[in-house]
């Protein structure tokens, strides 16, 4: 077993973190509030730090979870940082979606301390993580992924390696891609049948044992048509992840339509003060509409 730290304990890491004290590892976290690190520590018995810094002195490994570039940046460099205590031969593991270009920064910068870097983003949300069945999509060294796996292991149903580093957040670009049109393409399909005036349930039953079945569908559709939005990842979230997808696009050449289209839907969902809502809440944008 590892000694390890985990930085961030949003809805994603507060649960991960429970995992890894769960499959036996010794776990001290971190997050910007310490109210909920004490938390924590009083509901898995594990420690916590009141800087990045303190919570990864001596970790062999050094999760985190946070929420963009920046505040990654902010839990691994400076004073306070993770980086300043973490020691030569260590790994830093970020679950974080972050872009490419900020990932391939921080492995340099790792690296000339002798610090290894993995970008580890994750897919599955708060229920995949509270059930330690998250699937992650990794990029850095082979030989560091392979020493760093086995402890993703506590909440993984599937972990990969892609490619080097900067790969495994490309893929999660690449999924955040294909929830944008798929939850669109649903949204629409609803609502079609709602002014239809099918039932909507009836309608899932049938397609979704066909062709047009997919996750979205068998996890969405009914709090869709409930009206409900509260079970996932939330849109503000998402239109970080769409404008990264977008800005990697512009830098690469690929062509991203659908992507661009629906991330002006997401702002417009935003407009009607859905920004916690979760990103199936496209179908309120179409519902406005009439």
């Amino acid at each position: 077993m590892a000694k390890c730290a985990f930085l961030g304990l949003g809805v994603m890491g507060y649960p991960m973190a429970g995992h890894l004290k769960a499959a036996g590892h010794d776990v001290t976290v971190y997050n910007r509030t310490h109210a909920k690190a004490e938390k924590w520590s009083s509901e898995h018995g594990g420690g916590n730090g009141a800087t990045p810094r303190a919570a990864a002195e001596g970790a062999e490994f050094v999760m985190a979870c946070v929420g963009n570039d920046d505040d990654l940046r902010s839990v691994c460099l400076g004073e306070d940082g993770a980086f300043a205590s973490m020691a030569e031969g260590s790994v830093f593991v970020d679950h974080t979606t972050v872009s490419a270009a900020v990932t391939r920064e921080l492995y340099a910068a790792a690296a000339e301390k002798g610090i290894s870097f993995v970008d580890a983003p994750i897919s599955g949300g708060q229920a995949g993580a509270e059930n330690g069945a998250l699937s992650i999509m990794c990029g850095g060294d082979q030989a560091v992924y392979d020493r760093a796996e086995p402890v993703m292991d506590a909440y993984a149903k599937i972990c990969r390696r892609i490619g080097e580093s900067g790969a495994g957040q490309i893929t999660k670009m690449c999924n955040q891609i294909a929830i944008a049109g798929l939850v669109q393409g649903l949204s629409e399909a609803l609502h079609f049948a709602e002014k239809a005036g099918l039932d909507g349930r009836a309608v899932v039953e049938v397609i979704s044992q066909g062709a047009a079945g997919s996750w979205q569908m068998a996890n969405r559709y009914e709090t869709m048509l409930d009206d409900h939005f509260d079970h996932g990842f939330a849109v503000d979230w998402m239109r970080k992840d769409l404008g990264i997808c977008l800005s990697t696009a512009n830098d690469t050449g690929a062509s991203l339509p659908v992507t661009a289209l629906v991330d002006q839907f997401y702002k417009d969902v935003q407009k009607l003060g859905g920004g916690r809502w979760d990103t199936s809440s496209l179908i309120k944008r179409l519902r406005a509409l009439g």
